[in-house]
């Protein structure tokens, strides 16, 4: 069974249940544990009607989740148009390696050309190779390197 079985619809009010098993798999790839408010807050910002909050889709495969995607657009001063920034990107174990990452992947681009926007940009860990393979079919390895700074 491949991508071609599962379709992606926007996260909506009833996702809750299936998204945060999602959400929480995700972060814990990354060694990433949050409070229950932070997924309450999340799942609210999804849900905003603010054109500035994030949204998301969901791949499903009948009654089943698969997996999931969150994206945000927002402003850039060197691109008038704006930007779309592609925050969580996951599949499920079970799901992997059948197309589904590279569709949410594509809603998204698709998403942010609705809104005239000309790029999508997302990152990832240096080490994630799995991901990498098809992020180097997908799209393009920027040379830039992420800082950060923590905020007392």
């Amino acid at each position: 069974m491949g991508a071609d079985t599962v379709t992606l619809r926007a996260i909506g009010p009833a996702d809750r249940a299936v998204w945060t098993p999602l959400w929480r798999a995700y972060l814990a790839f990354y060694d990433t544990v949050l409070p229950t408010d932070a997924y309450d807050a999340a799942f609210a910002q999804l849900l905003s009607d603010d054109p500035a909050a994030f949204r998301g889709f969901l791949a499903w495969r009948g009654d089943t989740a698969l997996g999931l995607v969150h994206y945000v657009m927002h402003p850039h001063m060197w691109q008038p148009a704006g930007t779309c920034y592609l925050q969580d990107l996951y599949t499920a174990p079970e799901a992997r390696g059948q197309g589904i990452a590279r569709r949410l992947i594509d809603a998204v681009s698709a998403a942010a050309k609705t809104q005239g926007v000309a790029s999508v940009y997302w990152m990832t860990q240096q080490d994630n190779a799995t991901a990498r393979r098809l992020y180097d079919r997908v799209g393009t390895l920027t040379p830039f390197i992420k800082y950060m700074r923590t905020l007392p």
